[in-house]
């Protein structure tokens, strides 16, 4: 049908879409998505040394932060009606080993960060703590190595204690990061065994194998581990939409609580796919890469940050996430609180 048979079939002039756009009021009365605070968690990477802070130069605006530092972060975050914050350790580089041993240490630096949080504001915050073991890894993957493999179930048995130790310090939500097959109906059978029965399990479900990723390794300061290495032989192909479906599946079935697609908004098509096929909580994760792209052109003045900011927010919300791990979370809760202030 040409534009001329469509401007003459009788929908034009009698429907006019734009007549519901000429007002900001009924915008809004007919606005399809909602973003607000209580959809953003905000990633925290945490240092040792109680004052400490360091700027992460690949992440502009982030830092990472000492225990005292972190627990006034979260404050602020609770303020803000943040609901739920994710911690990252920047593990000393002589406390990471090819066995990973620091992961399961009670008295890690992820541990002792969820303990001082927990006693600061209690059950006002939720605290996730990411399972995998490339921040204790002395090369940079999520498993454990033998003969050159990331092999499964040894690093399944490892997450295992990791996710104990974690749950013993406090933390409300288990969010495996690893990808190894069948570590979610394992850490739960371990969570329940030890009387976790209601820690939470968030499993990094469509974890792809992206270019994304570089900014946060150099943030828990894996990159250097790495090296030229990869994780294709665990994160999924970027090229594949169907396996992702399977992946969450399987997540599921083995006891998830909720599900997360990362990255986020290379990734969108996934994000609707996995809520439309499950109607289960479904989380997607802005990656620090499209963090420092977006900052990266808004200090050029190519676009207002604060506009993408928001409008790349709700996109994840229109694609059907529940919730979306930002960076931007305290600005995006700013900017939301002003908004309608």
């Amino acid at each position: 049908m040409s534009d001329d048979s469509l401007y003459f079939s009788g929908a034009f002039p009698n429907t006019r879409l734009r007549r519901m756009r000429r007002h900001g009021w009924s915008r809004r009365l007919v606005q399809e998505h909602h973003l607000s605070a209580s959809d953003l968690i905000w990633p925290l990477f945490v240092i040792e040394g109680g004052n400490n802070r360091e700027e992460i130069p690949s992440m502009p605006g982030v830092e990472r932060w000492g225990i005292e530092l972190l627990v006034a972060q979260v404050g602020k975050a609770i303020e803000l009606g943040i609901p739920a914050v994710a911690l990252f350790p920047a593990t000393p580089p002589e406390k990471k080993s090819a066995e990973c041993l620091e992961a399961i240490n009670p008295e890690n630096l992820i541990c002792r960060a969820v303990r001082a949080v927990k006693a600061a504001h209690g059950d006002r915050i939720g605290v996730i703590c990411d399972v995998a073991l490339d921040p204790y890894s002395s090369h940079g993957h999520d498993g454990l190595v033998r003969e050159g493999y990331v092999v499964n179930d040894e690093t399944v048995a490892l997450l295992c204690k990791q996710a104990l130790v974690q749950a013993e310090a406090g933390c409300d939500v288990i969010a495996p990061s690893d990808m190894m097959d069948g570590r979610v109906g394992a850490i739960r059978r371990a969570l329940d065994e030890a009387g976790y029965v209601d820690v939470q399990i968030m499993a990094y479900a469509a974890k792809y194998a992206s270019a994304f990723y570089g900014p946060f390794r150099d943030a828990v300061g894996s990159a250097a581990n790495l090296g030229a290495g990869d994780k294709r032989t665990y994160q999924m192909d970027p090229a594949n939409g169907d396996e992702a479906l399977r992946e969450v599946a399987l997540d599921i079935a083995e006891g998830a609580d909720s599900v997360m697609v990362k990255p986020g908004m290379p990734y969108l098509d996934i994000v609707y796919r996995v809520k439309q096929a499950f109607g289960v909580p479904t989380f997607a994760y802005q990656v620090s890469g499209e963090y420092a792209m977006l900052c990266a052109a808004a200090e050029r003045g190519w676009l207002d940050r604060d506009k993408a900011i928001l409008e790349s927010l709700l996109a994840f919300k229109r694609a059907g996430a529940d919730g979306i791990l930002t960076y931007f979370a305290h600005d995006a809760a700013r900017l939301l609180e002003s908004a309608v202030g």
